[in-house]
């Protein structure tokens, strides 16, 4: 009977300490002000993969989703778009319309190299002056650009035969449009009348 009692109270301090050890460690978030870990003070993995997803959706918002507000157009002459698309803006557009990316390495994986990228405006005009809500007053100015991406395509299958396949003559034609409005009337703040 001593025996059972002594087993019993040796697991007890055992687990005592150990739920102690835990308890004071600061890395658990069990006391004051610790950081909470996540559900059940466990730490939850997040995937590369959304976390770059995430990452690339910031990059296209904070560029290119955004319809600038410019001044007023200039007299003497219609007004022309001076800024086409940059390659990096192209290379996003590719990659949407022809992935590369999300292959499993040493099985399938495809590269994209030697690129070359040719940009031709194929449009470019002004709508009349309409009322914009949230903006007021305001000419919407289009600009189409075709932009053709020639580059070498190299895709690797390395299962269940392992070869090579490799374009070398592959092109991709993307269409972007940069669209802007530009301000019409009396673009003062202080001195647009009252509505």
């Amino acid at each position: 009977m001593t025996r059972i009692i002594n087993s019993t109270l040796t697991r007890f301090s055992l687990w005592s300490a150990a739920l102690l050890t835990l308890a004071c460690s600061g890395c658990y978030g069990l006391g004051g002000n610790n950081i909470s870990l996540g559900f059940l003070e466990y730490p939850i993995p997040v995937s590369p993969y959304y976390q770059f997803l995430q990452e690339q959706k910031f990059h296209n918002k904070e560029r290119y989703d955004r319809v600038p507000i410019l001044g007023p157009t200039t007299s003497g002459g219609p007004p022309v778009a001076l800024d086409p698309p940059s390659d990096d803006e192209v290379m996003v557009a590719l990659e949407e319309a022809r992935p590369v990316q999300g292959g499993i390495p040493l099985i399938w994986e495809k590269q994209r190299n030697d690129v070359r990228i040719i940009k031709e405006k194929i449009a470019d005009y002004v709508d009349p002056p309409r009322f914009y809500p949230l903006i007021g007053p305001a000419q919407l100015h289009h600009a189409h650009y075709k932009c053709t991406i020639y580059f070498d395509e190299r895709t690797t299958v390395g299962y269940p035969v392992p070869h090579t396949l490799h374009d070398r003559e592959a092109i991709e034609c993307v269409y972007i449009d940069h669209n802007h409005f530009h301000m019409v009337g009396d673009v003062d703040p202080y001195t647009t009348p009252n509505l």
